[in-house]
């Protein structure tokens, strides 16, 4: 199974890559399949890339259904 996880772009590097953070994590992943990506847009983020920017409001739902169903594993 893949998984793709929304993400924050922190910083904008050279060659069409970023710095992005999921819940204090930060990674250096490319932009190059995304157009006019900015700092503090979220992008949906899939082994190293960076495939669609993705609503705000929709990012935060995606990641609190996630961390709900780790949650659920847990217990």
């Amino acid at each position: 199974m893949c998984l793709a996880i929304p993400v924050q772009v922190r910083e904008l590097l050279p060659d069409n890559m970023a710095k992005v953070t999921l819940d204090g994590v930060s990674k250096i992943v490319s932009t190059a399949l995304v157009d006019d990506v900015k700092v503090g847009d979220f992008v949906v983020l899939h082994v190293g890339y960076a495939l669609v920017k993705i609503d705000p409001e929709e990012a935060e739902r995606t990641l609190a259904l996630i961390h709900e169903a780790a949650m659920g594993d847990s217990a």
